[in-house]
């Protein structure tokens, strides 16, 4: 009577559980940042990897826990599903890279551009002085380009509370550079507080 008890509850936890990773994968998966419940690269390895993960961890959780089946492949299928939508998650982004540009937060990005969370949307600017281009919104990312001082460039939105400027050519995003260093060139000055 236990046994089968304990495989009903095994059961309809993993059945939950999987209803809940479907449901809500493609939902988190526009979300911003990397991570179990959201990706910033589209596609849907996330959501695969997470309903994988689920039936994986929830075999392994089942056999692991001699006296709790059903409390085992509940914390497996939930340690499963979140391992396999972050490994899933990482595939995607890493395929995007590869593909030349992606979409990310409603921005078309080269791909080597690592993807944030967008904010206000920039318009002209120009640099004031010379200054890198970074892969990633932080000055510990490599330089992927140069801007020299009083080229003009498309910003095609902010970052990190404004604190950088993602630049654009032609519409796709080809670098971070740091607000510090750049300002908005004609009459978006006034919009921008100068």
């Amino acid at each position: 009577m236990t046994k089968t008890l304990n495989t009903r509850t095994a059961t309809a936890v993993l059945a939950l559980s999987l209803a809940a990773a479907l449901g809500a994968a493609p939902v988190a998966a526009n979300a911003a940042p990397n991570g179990v419940t959201n990706c910033a690269a589209s596609g849907q390895k996330q959501e695969k990897g997470a309903i994988i993960g689920a039936l994986v961890g929830g075999l392994i959780g089942s056999k692991v826990s001699s006296n709790e089946r059903g409390l085992g492949t509940a914390v497996g299928v939930v340690a499963g599903a979140a391992a396999g939508s972050y490994i899933g998650c990482n595939a995607q982004t890493k395929e995007a890279y590869a593909a030349g540009t992606y979409r990310s937060g409603g921005r078309t990005l080269a791909g080597y551009v690592q993807p944030a969370r967008f904010e206000r949307a920039g318009g002209q600017f120009a640099a004031t002085t010379r200054v890198n281009l970074r892969a990633a919104p932080t000055t510990r990312a490599r330089a992927v380009g140069m801007l020299q001082p009083g080229e003009r460039f498309q910003a095609l939105a902010t970052t990190h509370g404004g604190r950088w400027v993602l630049v654009g050519r032609n519409g796709v995003g080809i670098g971070y550079v740091a607000r510090a260093y750049v300002m908005p060139s004609g009459y978006q000055r006034t919009a921008w507080g100068y």
